[in-house]
């Protein structure tokens, strides 16, 4: 197993030469049992409001993406930038303790991208994500600069992830491969397409290994690593739940969008939102449904 699993926690930076070496890392331990919980409580809120909305709803960046799985019903599998509508989920994006993580990588005057909440069920097959890297989403290209050694993303681990329970697989290494054409094209987040996805880029699933973590790790990868998840089909009922909160960070001097997470290391709240990449943010902020515009019915 690459030692990308076996990081050191706190400041030794261990983990910096892990994320460089295998193109992810662990750091163990960042989050207390109590702190988790807190996390634990924000999913299950916004959960529940994701649930009376009823399909995929926007407010700004703040967005719910509702799904229809064919096992489990309607399951809320991704909330972007939730740190809008809870002051939990806030706290936590730019916690002072992340800063030790991801400075040594990015710096301390730092902007963020990702704030996402993704969540999958005990039996849900809905909520697969293909294979791919993260640059991919870096759009436009032209407002990221030196994304290779000026972008980290990191996920808390709020639950127990496993391979039984859909735990990220990545392929270690991978990082060094540039982007890969191939995986650029098709969609991520839905059922997905398993290992067929890199067997036709031309990569061998074989390397794959299972990021395994504990709740209150915090994991980091690096823009290219290569990635990708499957269902949570733990049918023995022993890995329950898979949820993990997404927050990436770029060298504020090399991103022309994001909000600020920190600035001279300090933790900067949020204000009104900005550009990230809503592209419709200023023309159509308003709170709406998308993907057909309106609720089920009740």
């Amino acid at each position: 197993m690459p030692d990308g699993h076996l990081a050191a926690r706190g400041r030794d930076e261990a983990h910096v030469a892990a994320y460089r070496r295998d193109g992810f890392a662990v750091v163990r331990g960042v989050f207390a049992p109590s702190e988790v919980a807190e996390l634990a409580q924000a999913f299950d809120r916004r959960r529940a409001e994701g649930l009376r909305l009823g399909r995929s709803w926007r407010h700004g960046n703040l967005c719910y993406r509702v799904a229809e799985d064919p096992e489990v019903g309607r399951v809320v599998a991704m909330l972007q930038w939730g740190s809008y509508a809870d002051p939990v989920l806030a706290a936590y994006r730019n916690h002072p303790r992340m800063l030790p993580i991801i400075a040594p990588l990015v710096g301390r005057d730092v902007k963020q991208i990702i704030n996402q909440c993704h969540r999958k069920p005990q039996g849900a097959v809905a909520v697969d994500y293909n294979f791919h890297q993260d640059i991919r989403f870096r759009r436009p290209r032209s407002a990221f600069r030196n994304i290779a050694r000026s972008y980290v993303q990191t996920g808390i681990a709020v639950d127990r992830h496993a391979a039984a329970n859909g735990a990220m697989r990545i392929l270690p290494g991978s990082h060094r491969l540039g982007e890969i054409a191939a995986l650029g094209d098709g969609v991520v987040l839905g059922r997905g397409r398993g290992d067929a996805v890199l067997r036709a880029a031309g990569i061998d699933p074989a390397g794959l290994v299972a990021l395994e973590l504990e709740p209150g790790d915090v994991a980091l990868w690096h823009p290219f690593t290569v990635h990708g998840s499957g269902p949570n089909d733990d049918a023995g009922g022993q890995g329950g739940e898979r949820r993990f909160y997404l927050n990436s960070y770029a060298r504020a001097a090399d991103c022309d969008r994001g909000e600020w997470a920190f600035r001279g290391g300090r933790p900067v709240a949020l204000g009104e939102p900005v550009l990230v990449h809503y592209e419709e943010l200023y023309t159509r902020p308003e709170p709406h449904y998308v993907e057909g515009g309106s609720p089920p019915p009740d």
